[in-house]
């Protein structure tokens, strides 16, 4: 087996496949190092009681503009185009609390674009005592994956502003997608932990638990959490890298599936908060028909199942749909299962948010190092950042990168020498 490469990738995800995809018609020699026993990272379409059900990303969104939109269109996978609906409440939110809610969110971000706090701290941004400000920390909570205590405004607003309002979805899988388009000539090296990376006179070693790799240059894809904890040791020289990541946590959101059964009030593709003055899950009730109910942790609510575990998350679910269909509803809910992205090793969380003040530190992760590490990953695309098209668009840079690098270094080295 070859320890030589041209480009090593580290990280599995959208990110590190985006990145294959790229390196493909370079003709240079690459290889793709997974820590975990399966590729996708964070999009991740799992088959159980006969659904297929995306444990993470499951929208396309910018789906107009969203490379796998096109990467799905290209392999001919269906799109489901029908606009989602979140914000429009089946059950427990009158019309008109519906209405002043959407319209304190709208103030809201107004305030953050026309006056924006001088703390850059999202939260400042909230009327002292507004009636619907749980409502807009429930919403942002989802987006962010905290509390809006700990989001910057600049960061918030990249993103919101770059979003176009397309989102569609992927009957057989997100997940499935990103990972069916990995491309065969890539080398893969599945349940590979990459402990350390040490810089080389001509490149790096990657130092894993199966042995070193060499490469003459490598794009690293994991996530902040996992820079900013050390799991694999860097030089010194990267502390700034590291830094950075600090500086983008990764927020809380999971997903719970429950399973329902028997004859039920559920209505199919219909959408509810539990509770839409705060605290609360939201619930996408039988999805494509299906017989399950997704419900959508974000903030708090994903922190409580990290600390508790799925039963407590299982069980909050439950109670909150018994409060708003009827307690005769709670046969007909079954656990069925659920992510734990907080606490799955060598990824530590959701997606990344900036802290206040901190949102320039997207473009410093994503810098080169040296001509021979390069950063991916969705937290280092400055607009697109909590998206699988995010995290692709980002491999792809990092791969024209790394090709670019490659090439100056493959001229100077071939240079005839000044008579």
């Amino acid at each position: 087996m070859s320890t030589d490469f041209d480009v090593a990738i580290v990280g599995g995800g959208a990110a590190g496949i985006g990145a294959a995809r790229a390196l493909t018609a370079s003709g240079r020699s690459t290889v793709l190092l997974e820590a975990s026993p399966r590729l996708g990272g964070r999009a991740w379409t799992i088959e159980i009681g006969g659904h297929r059900l995306d444990l993470g990303c499951g929208w396309l969104h910018s789906a107009d503009r969203n490379s796998w939109t096109q990467i799905a269109e290209a392999s001919g996978k269906a799109i489901d185009r029908r606009p989602p609906l979140w914000g429009v409440q089946h059950h427990g939110f009158s019309p008109s609390e519906q209405n002043a809610a959407k319209a304190a969110f709208a103030a809201w971000l107004q305030r953050l674009s026309e006056t924006p706090p001088p703390s850059d701290c999202a939260a400042d941004a909230l009327q002292p005592g507004g009636e619907w400000n749980g409502y807009i920390q429930a919403i942002t909570s989802f987006i962010s994956g905290a509390p809006l205590e700990s989001v910057s405004v600049a960061d918030y607003l990249a993103y919101d502003e770059a979003a176009t309002g397309s989102n569609w979805r992927l009957p057989q899988g997100y997940g499935s997608l990103i990972v069916a388009s990995f491309p065969s000539q890539v080398a893969l090296r599945l349940s590979t932990p990459v402990e350390e990376i040490e810089l080389e006179s001509q490149g790096l070693a990657i130092k894993t638990t199966g042995g070193a790799v060499h490469a003459r240059a490598a794009i690293l894809t994991v996530s902040t959490n996992v820079l900013a904890d050390g799991a694999i040791k860097l030089p010194n020289a990267l502390e700034a890298w590291r830094e950075a990541a600090r500086s983008l946590p990764l927020g809380h959101n999971e997903k719970l599936f429950l399973e329902v059964v028997g004859q039920s009030p559920f209505a199919a593709e219909t959408q509810v908060l539990g509770n839409p003055r705060g605290g609360t899950a939201a619930y996408t009730i039988r999805p494509f028909g299906r017989m399950v109910i997704e419900c959508f942790f974000g903030g708090e609510g994903a922190l409580m199942i990290k600390e508790n575990g799925p039963a407590a998350g299982f069980d909050y679910a439950i109670d909150q749909l018994a409060a708003l269909f009827g307690a005769g509803v709670r046969p007909n809910l079954r656990p069925l299962i659920a992510s734990c992205w907080s606490r799955t090793d060598r990824i530590g969380g959701a997606y990344s948010y900036a802290l206040p003040g901190l949102a320039a530190a997207r473009r410093r992760l994503a810098r080169p190092f040296e001509d021979r590490l390069f950063f991916a990953g969705e937290a280092t695309n400055g607009q697109d950042f909590s998206t699988a098209h995010g995290a692709h668009d980002s491999g792809v840079r990092a791969a024209r990168e790394a090709l670019a690098a490659l090439q100056r270094i493959s001229i100077g080295s071939s240079a005839c020498p000044a008579a």
